[in-house]
């Protein structure tokens, strides 16, 4: 099937590659990026094989609840998928690896900004609270952009039920694939002018950002500082990504 991740043997019993690969990037970095800047690109996650794999699961109907046209919402333009629950190995796999790294990194910026930070160690159990909520629909997509498309500035907020942080994976080569659509980032600063970054997403790795927003020091001790997010306009080929939330809608 495709999207079938591997599983191998680590030092402390059976682990999936995503794990392994996960588990490898250098998190104090990527800490230190999030906190600094609210996202923070990673190392390779998936090989350009894994990636095709995973943007052709797109023409599998039955693997998605729902097809959103964003230009019909007045989202942008472009079209992407929500899975249902029954995830493919590797989208899975991959969401199970990230969770446990990303947890320190949410508790602190709850700490900071004296919000509850009581997700459990398990995601299982985080996404079972979710759906205790109300908050009961897969929110695991696959992005499909053409020349022309683009994904207007927002956040990803479903519910009362919030995890601060999500993935997005690159599955085609920015430059060869598709020009434009870099991936973007706004965050409205106190008392100032908002600021903005655009960053290419490369195949095969994974860009961290926040959901909502990230803390950042003032003279009273940490505020929220909003933060959203979009994709400029593509101007040839095609980009597909892969997102990855960690609470449902």
């Amino acid at each position: 099937m495709p999207g079938k991740s591997a599983v191998v043997k680590s030092g402390t019993g059976f682990r999936t590659e995503c794990e392994t690969r996960v588990a490898g990037q250098d998190w104090a970095a990527l800490a230190r990026e999030l906190d600094e800047h609210g996202h923070a690109l990673t190392g390779p996650l998936l090989s350009p094989e894994e990636c095709r794999a995973i943007a052709e699961l797109y023409d599998h109907e039955q693997l998605f609840r729902s097809t959103i046209d964003m230009s019909r919402h007045r989202f942008g333009s472009g079209q992407y998928r929500y899975f249902t629950h029954d995830l493919p190995e590797t989208v899975r796999d991959l969401r199970a690896a990230f969770y446990p790294n990303l947890l320190p990194i949410a508790r602190d910026w709850a700490t900071k900004l004296g919000r509850p930070g009581t997700w459990p160690d398990q995601l299982d159990d985080w996404i079972a609270q979710c759906h205790r909520a109300g908050q009961s629909k897969s929110a695991q997509i696959l992005l499909r952009y053409g020349p022309g498309d683009w994904n207007a500035l927002h956040r990803d907020l479903f519910g009362d039920m919030i995890f601060p942080l999500q993935v997005v994976i690159g599955l085609d080569v920015p430059g060869t694939d598709y020009t434009g659509g870099e991936f973007l980032m706004v965050e409205q600063r106190p008392r100032a002018q908002s600021r903005g970054a655009a960053m290419p997403l490369p195949q095969g790795h994974g860009l961290i950002f926040t959901t909502r927003d990230r803390p950042v020091r003032s003279t009273r001790g940490w505020s929220a500082a909003p933060m959203r997010h979009g994709v400029s306009t593509i101007r040839s080929g095609h980009r597909r990504t892969l997102g990855l939330v960690f609470h449902d809608a």
